[in-house]
């Protein structure tokens, strides 16, 4: 599956309007980019570190602790993962610009 980055709180990492492949089920180890559900609203999609595992879960961290609007397991515990990140990529429109359509 694919997402995009949205907010601050993986920089330097992950900028937002970047974009990720994301593999359902692929193993995860410490240190791996990973999509999780947010516990408060399990519609929305977060991308955290993954710090260690808990039992079944993970606790999740944020490159960028003082990003405003950041929520990671020091907010919410340790989390399901959903995915973990195998590639990012930026979209067409950031490449230079004698790749652009005239």
């Amino acid at each position: 599956m694919r997402v995009r980055v949205e907010g601050d709180s993986m920089l330097p990492a992950l900028r937002p309007g970047d974009w990720l492949w994301v593999r359902r089920g692929a193993p995860v180890r410490s240190g791996d980019l990973v999509l999780a559900r947010l516990p408060a609203d399990p519609s929305r999609l977060i991308v955290k570190r993954a710090a260690w595992r808990d039992g079944e879960d993970w606790w999740l961290e944020s490159d960028n602790q003082r990003a405003s609007g950041r929520r990671d397991s020091w907010d919410f515990g340790p989390v399901p993962v959903v995915g973990r990140v195998v590639a990012r990529y930026r979209p067409p429109l950031s490449w230079p610009t004698f790749f652009r359509a005239r």
